[in-house]
């Protein structure tokens, strides 16, 4: 996903300027719903800003941690940035190649076999066909999947899905990587593989923008951190200090609900 070069600043991967989102929640699911709630004179429906008038500038080479306690906006503002959700006011605008992976197994079509998903899903984030036969071995040997690589991927576990989908987006070479969450799907040693590549990537100066509640890992693989609440940001700086936000707010969350103890993985 390419922008103008007049519309990016040089140094700049990703702007988001201003940008809100709007979602509408219904709480009427079915007629009986919506009839009871109607006699009762209770909205069928109500809006929310899951963003809310939200700006960053992401530069060339920064590896960015995203954080927030679930409904903060993060994955939200994720998707903009990869092209998936359009921002009801303001503008995103990102300079260079742009591998997203947002949700597990994103990109991959069930219907088809790993094989044909790793041309397929290659192709669409922008890798021509001679460079996808060139790094296919290297992409199937490093998703683990080689036994089942002819097996339509609907019948792959969501921990297979994962390596796939992660194997392929990590070896097309991307300007700019996105990353939601995925690591929290697989095995130790191949969350350690995926690491490991996520530590290359950032090495050779790629731009990355990084989801997760393994704060411990954020804070070791980031040199910068955002962190939202209720779809604004409110922080944007060390990414230490943007970890211990998020505790706060996690232990703010848990003790509404009635529980005190953070679990280990993200103390």
């Amino acid at each position: 996903m390419d922008a103008p070069a007049q519309s990016v600043a040089p140094t700049a991967s990703v702007v988001v300027d201003g940008v809100t989102k709007r979602f509408t929640l219904r709480h009427a699911r079915s007629i009986k719903d919506m009839t009871v709630r109607a006699v009762r004179r209770q909205s069928l429906s109500e809006t929310f800003n899951a963003l809310d008038d939200v700006s960053l500038t992401v530069h060339r080479g920064e590896t960015v941690a995203l954080m927030g306690v679930n409904g903060s906006g993060k994955s939200t503002l994720l998707k903009m940035m990869s092209g998936v959700l359009s921002p009801d006011t303001g503008t995103v605008r990102v300079r260079g190649r742009v591998a997203g992976l947002i949700d597990v197994g994103a990109g991959l079509h069930p219907e088809l076999s790993g094989r044909e998903n790793v041309f397929l899903n290659a192709a669409i984030l922008g890798m021509e066909e001679a460079e996808i036969r060139r790094k296919f071995d290297t992409i199937v040997e490093f998703s683990g999947v080689e036994r089942f690589l002819d097996n339509q991927v609907k019948f792959y576990s969501s921990g297979m899905f994962m390596r796939l989908a992660f194997a392929i987006a990590a070896h097309t070479e991307p300007d700019i990587f996105l990353i939601d969450e995925v690591l929290a799907v697989g095995d130790p040693p191949f969350r350690d593989r995926c690491l490991e590549r996520i530590r290359e990537l950032r090495d050779e100066g790629r731009t990355m923008v990084i989801v997760a509640h393994d704060i411990r890992m954020l804070t070791r693989l980031c040199d910068r951190g955002i962190m939202m609440r209720s779809g604004r940001k409110i922080f944007d700086g060390d990414v230490e200090e943007a970890g211990a936000m998020w505790k706060e707010d996690r232990q703010a969350r848990r003790k509404a609900q009635g529980t005190d103890a953070l679990p280990s993985a993200v103390r």
